[in-house]
Order: C-alpha cells, then structure tokens, then sequence
C-alpha cells in the first residue's frame, strides 16, 4: 500500500487509449472494453465515448460507479464484475435501454442496490451474484422482461415472491445461499415452484445428457420437498464461506 494509508495507483486510462479499446462485435455493435488493465477509479475521460453499446469495466480494482454513467445512454451490455464496488447510483436507472447488467464478484450489499434498478424496463439479464446481498429488492419484480437473473454465492435465505412470478423468466441461479431453516422449507418450496414449471419439456425434444440432468434436478427438488414434512435438522450450510472468497471456484456463474 503507498503512503498515507493510500490505495494502489492503478493505470491511467488516457482517452486516446480508450479509443484503441473501441472493438466491433460480430453483430456491429461498439464495445468499449477497459476490463483487466488494474483501473482503480472510473475513467473520466471515456464520458465522451457515450455513443458505445456495450461498456465493460471488469475485473479492475474500481470502488465506485460514478452518478455520470448515465451519460451512455445507448449502452445495452453493462459488465462490471470482479471489481471493490460496493454501491450503485440511482443514476443507473437511468440506463433504460440497458438489457445485460453484470456486477457479481464485488461488495454489494442489500443497502448498496438503489430502488431506481426498477426503472431497467428492457433488461432481461441481472447478475448479482458473489456479493453480500442478506435480501434482494422486490422492485425487481417489476422488471418485466427479466430473462435471467443470478443471485449466487450471498447470504439470501429466501428468494422473493416477486421475482419468482415473473413471466418471462427462465433462470434463477441462488446456488450458494444459506437453506432456509427447516421450518420455513415450505414457503421456500412455494417461491420456487413457478420455476420448476419454467423447465417442462418434453422429452424427445431434450438429448440423452440433458434429459439425464433434467431428471437429476428434479429428483433434488423432490428431496427438498420430502425434507419440509420431516423432522427438523440442522442448517445445511452453517460453515458456510464467504461469498467473494468462492470466485475463483466460481467464474463460470459470474461471467
């Protein structure tokens, strides 16, 4: 650590070198990818390159999103994951065009998600996993068109009735979250039952592999349904670890 009890430098990003990180999708969006070059503050300079679609600021050492995000008003694809954040601004729901949003992997708290997030009517992926979320807002529950939404590796013991019921979605990762205690296994059960129903097919259209998983899942909700009439036992996850300590063993669910 520098002197005076000081932070890490981190690299200054020029905007001449945020215009050499300009890249062109496949599908001819702009992407401006700023991700693993060890920024510690929210570069200033790329407020002029509002025009991109996509913005991707992860796995940097960036400890807040300033209220100015809100000046990219085109961007569709928001990737700040594996950074120190531990807050957003209210600014954020100002990104109405918004449909990919990624912050997993940082130090979120309940307090640190604003109630503006509601105002994202076109997002359809949110990823909040790996982060210190003991409750997730019901103002999510208004996001009609949430497709995806990942909740992964927090301190949740319940997953909201509003998000459970929304029309749209196909999946919820809550991986990693401490079980409920035995006798609220019940009300956990009928939050989540909207989802099994979400992941009915029919057989023939699935492969061997995915029936075989398919199968596999289900026969765990079954498990976790028999445990809800049985006698009541202990916590299933009481040495659980934290949640940021896990990524590594978890990339794939927060990237």
């Amino acid at each position: 650590m520098a002197k005076g009890g000081k932070g890490p430098k981190g690299k200054k990003v020029t905007l001449e070198v945020a215009k050499n990180c300009i890249k062109i999708t496949l599908d001819g969006r702009k992407r401006l990818d700023l991700s693993k070059m060890g920024i510690t503050t929210f570069p200033k300079c790329i407020l002029r390159l509002n025009d991109v679609d996509e913005l991707d600021l992860s796995r940097n050492l960036i400890r807040k999103i300033p209220d100015s995000i809100s000046k990219f008003q085109n961007l569709r694809w928001l990737d700040l994951h594996s950074n120190y954040i531990d807050r957003l601004p209210e600014s954020i729901g100002k990104l109405t065009s918004l449909l990919y949003l990624n912050v997993s992997n940082n130090r979120l708290t309940s307090n640190g998600l604003p109630e503006k997030l509601n105002q994202l009517k076109n997002i359809r992926t949110v990823n909040l996993g790996l982060n210190h979320l003991d409750s997730v807002p019901t103002t999510l529950g208004v996001l009609k068109e949430l497709h995806e939404v990942g909740l992964h590796d927090n301190l949740l013991n319940t997953i909201p009735t509003s998000i459970s019921k929304l029309p749209k979605l196909k999946k919820l990762n809550t991986k990693r979250n401490p079980f409920p205690k035995p006798d609220e296994l019940e009300t956990f059960i009928d939050s989540i039952r909207r989802l099994e129903n979400l992941y009915l097919v029919e057989e023939k259209d699935l492969c061997t592999a995915c029936l075989r998983k398919c199968q596999n899942a289900r026969d765990k909700l079954n498990t976790i349904k028999t445990m809800a009439t049985t006698t009541p036992r202990k916590a299933i996850f009481s040495n659980l670890i934290l949640p940021n300590s896990m990524a590594k063993e978890s990339q794939g669910d927060w990237r």
